[in-house]
């Protein structure tokens, strides 16, 4: 995935122009978006999509946003939208890796109710969002094989610090929240999951966007929420991997192919080891997953 796209589940019309975004995965909100008094109303619409969209030979992988497990509303909201299978689950608030353990095990319990295989609902956790969990990031590892990937909130995080504001007069994080973004991507390495930068609030500023994505890009995420459809295709273009990339991380696979015992391999004049055989396998499988390679 390079793009996920927020949408209210109750959304009507842009649950299907979510879905026509471009976007590689739509989450269907129950938590912010969704007023108290409509989760009902809105777990309702988010199973009747799923299972309308699921069944759709050509789709976006479907996630939703469930409310945290400190809400008391995340059974509800798994009692609803599982027996529909969506492809993962938004957990927000997640603290640490005993979040994801206690939500996997409720969501195991309710996919052998539904009939649902084991472990086919993935977890995309939200895992700095809060003062506590910038102390937890180091925990995930580990902790579920439903785990695919951690994200952050710079929005949730700035309101519980009691921040002005959470970017300079450049429009850059201010050191607060560069720590948080740098705990989320280490996090993400450390447990083998997919790195993935948080929304960015002013939709309007594309350009401001596009340069926030290719800093995110350099130094690490993968993928990035999107609150408008406007700021998928810049999602998709800055986290396709470049041709000139692509070849280099061809050129690397295939010296390494032809010397397998090789530790270090020359290419043009300049010195490859194993950790950029690594790195060029998971540019390559990028690539294949967006359909260039």
């Amino acid at each position: 995935m390079r793009s996920l796209l927020f949408v209210p589940a109750d959304g009507g019309a842009k649950l299907d122009k979510a879905l026509a975004s471009g976007a590689d995965a739509v989450i269907l909100d129950l938590e912010d978006s969704i007023a108290p008094d409509r989760k009902d109303a809105a777990r309702t619409s988010a199973a009747a999509f799923l299972k309308n969209a699921i069944a759709r030979p050509a789709r976006p992988r479907l996630l939703v946003r469930v409310n945290g497990l400190a809400t008391g509303l995340t059974d509800a909201d798994l009692d609803a939208i599982v027996p529909a299978r969506p492809d993962a689950i938004v957990l927000p608030k997640a603290a640490g890796g005993a979040a994801v353990i206690h939500a996997a095990a409720k969501l195991a319990a309710r996919e052998a109710i539904a009939g649902v295989e084991d472990g086919q609902i993935k977890i995309v956790a939200m895992a700095i969002e809060t003062a506590p969990s910038l102390f937890l990031a180091g925990t995930f590892r580990g902790a579920s094989k439903r785990l695919t990937g951690l994200t952050w909130g710079a929005e949730d995080l700035s309101l519980e610090l009691g921040a002005e504001s959470n970017r300079d007069a450049q429009g850059r994080y201010t050191e607060p929240y560069r720590i948080a973004r740098t705990l989320c991507l280490a996090a993400a390495a450390a447990a083998e999951a997919q790195a993935i930068e948080t929304v960015y609030a002013d939709f309007r500023d594309i350009e401001g966007f596009r340069r926030d994505t290719e800093e995110a890009c350099r130094d690490g995420f993968t993928a990035r929420l999107a609150i408008h459809p406007a700021q998928v295709p810049v999602i998709n273009a800055v986290f396709t991997p470049k041709s000139e990339a692509l070849s280099k991380a061809r050129a690397v696979v295939a010296a390494f192919a032809r010397d397998p015992g090789a530790g270090v391999v020359a290419i043009d004049g300049l010195m490859y080891d194993r950790p950029h055989l690594v790195r060029a396998r998971a540019l390559i499988a990028r690539a294949q997953a967006a359909g260039i390679a």
